[in-house]
Parts: structure tokens; sequence; C-alpha cells
């Protein structure tokens, strides 16, 4: 499969003239920032360092939330030439700090299956959601919420743990989803009450489903993650599995619609390799591997999708927030859930 996948990917070079020549100059480093969960094979990497005659130098910048702040904290100065994991929730914040540039080349001129607005380059797509661990729902009896109210319940308390909104993607669309689901006033609501019912707060997505799920050893069996999680844990089971150990609940007001992009960073001095790193990354090959490395579904529209994707249904309704309406009060939003929550 690695040798096919290498094999369309050296073709797809050679098609787009970025072969090189034996005896070429020494590849010029292209510095990318990405969030901690970016996750591509290291030989296809190699590939298109070799191809392309670039070489990456792959900076994490921490959760998405977080990488997108050390990007407008560095912006007089910019660390990296590229970026990606910026996504649809985060996108007013980095145009308002203005620290991306537009991008014009052949990947934007494709229809994306999701597209991203503005100097955003789509590359995958996914859903904010809760998980749930099968196995303690059918140990303890109790019956799985059927809406985001029923957590409040005394019966559900200390159950779920979330990510932060301040410094975390995931967190921050759960947050959106509640308030473009519910209305503005009750989601609040909703959220003080669960501040009195044993909300868990942890400050990234690794933190909230490696140390605090029960899946994991924790004490929550419920957890903000992404509709592809409980394939990827098929996929990654120790044991021949068929079924996963966890599931999805797509709850009203808890379900938010992510989109991932790549851009050029504002002031970035690779822009020419830059554009080559953002044609990589929506490259059939690349598309087909982020399903199984990113646990995301490919942004072109034609990508077969692997067996376990089985276990990731889409849902069927998101709840978003309009664009301009992120623009305008998704700081204050973040603010108020700051003081509802952990204040």
């Amino acid at each position: 499969m690695l040798r096919r996948t290498f094999s369309l990917w050296a073709a797809s070079l050679a098609a787009s003239g970025l072969l090189l020549a034996t005896g070429a100059a020494s590849a010029q480093e292209l510095r990318v920032l990405v969030h901690s969960s970016f996750s591509l094979p290291k030989p296809m990497l190699a590939q298109f360092e070799a191809q392309s005659g670039i070489k990456l130098s792959i900076i994490k910048g921490g959760d998405a939330g977080e990488m997108l702040n050390k990007l407008i904290l560095t912006r007089a100065q910019p660390i990296a030439d590229v970026v990606f994991g910026i996504d649809n929730a985060l996108m007013a914040k980095a145009r308002a700090a203005d620290v991306l540039s537009p991008y014009a080349g052949a990947a934007t001129q494709r229809v994306a299956a999701v597209p991203l607005d503005g100097p955003v380059v789509a590359v995958d797509y996914g859903y904010v959601n809760l998980n749930y661990d099968k196995a303690w729902f059918a140990k303890s009896g109790l019956a799985l919420p059927q809406k985001l109210d029923d957590l409040a319940q005394p019966a559900y308390r200390d159950l779920l743990v979330v990510q932060n909104p301040a410094t975390s993607s995931p967190g921050y669309a759960f947050l959106l989803a509640t308030i473009a689901g519910m209305g503005e006033e009750a989601a609040f609501d909703w959220w003080g009450r669960m501040r009195a019912n044993g909300l868990k707060v942890a400050k990234g997505w690794s933190e909230a489903y490696y140390t605090e799920f029960t899946r994991n050893g924790g004490s929550r069996p419920l957890v903000v993650s992404y509709a592809s999680s409980p394939a990827a844990e098929v996929f990654y089971s120790k044991e021949k599995i068929t079924e996963s150990p966890t599931a999805n609940l797509f709850l009203k007001g808890g379900v938010f619609r992510q989109v991932e992009g790549v851009a050029l960073v504002k002031g970035g001095q690779q822009s020419e390799a830059a554009g080559k790193f953002i044609e990589f990354l929506r490259s059939p090959p690349v598309q087909e591997a982020l399903q199984t490395t990113m646990w995301m579904y490919a942004a072109e529209p034609r990508t077969p999708r692997p067996e376990v994707l089985r276990h990731a249904v889409e849902p069927t309704a998101f709840d978003n927030p309009p664009a301009e309406l992120m623009a305008q009060k998704g700081a204050d939003w973040v603010s108020r859930w700051t003081r509802v929550v952990l204040k």
C-alpha cells in the first residue's frame, strides 16, 4: 500500500514539474507550523522532501488554539512560513490578527468537500461531539443521555470532561455548538449547571481523552472528542476487534463541523516552497493517508475512504454559529465561559 501511495505521489510531482534534476542544489528549509495532532507517515514526508528539494522543519505548536496564539505573538518575526491546522472556528481570530497571506495555487481552483473562506485552503474536516465508553455505561446501567440537559441532572454528576475553549480547538468548537444549538443564554445557563454538576475541564484534547476518559484509565465516561474517534479505537487496538469500545453521541447543541486548512504565513520567507507544501496536502496520497493518521475526512471529494471509517459515520446535523457571529462574539463567549465555568 505504501509503495503504491509513493508511486502515485512521485507521478503527481512529476506531472506538476516538481521533480528535481540529479545534482540539484541543496534543499531549502521550509518552516511548517502545525498543531499537535498533525501526523503523516514519515516516509511520505521524506518522499516530498526528496522530490521537491525542500527540507521540512515541522514545528509543533500545541493545540490549534495555542498554535494560533503563538503565530499571533510572533507576527513581527514569523516563526513559520506556512501553517496547518487553523480551522473555521479560529478563522476569524486569524483574520483579525492579520497573520496569514492569500494563496492562489491549483488547490484553490478545485472544489473542496467542505470549503473554507479567506486565505486558508481546506485540507480536511471532521465533527466535534461527545464520545462515550460503551463498557462503562453497560456496567453502570445508566441510560445514555438523550439531550445535553440530561447531563446537568444528578445522575450524570462527574461524568463529563471537556476541553478549555481558551486553549483547545475542540473545546472551543464544542462551546460554539452549545451556543448555536441551545441559544446563547440557555447555553451559558447549561454551562453553569454543568459546573455545579461536577464538570471536569482539561487544557486540551490529549489530556481529556488519554488521561480523564475512562477508556484510558480515567474517571470520566463522557468526553468531548471527534466522530472519527471510535474508528481510531478499532484501528489502534492491540487486539483484533470488529466493533469499537467507544461510540458517538450526536446531541442537539453538541455537534460542531470543523474544517481544517493550510495557509501561507504573512511575512514568511519561503512562499514558493510553502505553495508546494499546500499542494502536497491536497494531493491524493496525502488525502488518503490523513484519514487514518489525523482521523479527519478528506477535503478532496472523491478520495476513497478506508474500511475502518465505517466506525466513524458522519452526523446528519450539526450546530455551527454563522461565521460573522463567531467573528464578532467568539472572544466574548470564551471570556464569559471562563467566568461561568472556571471562576
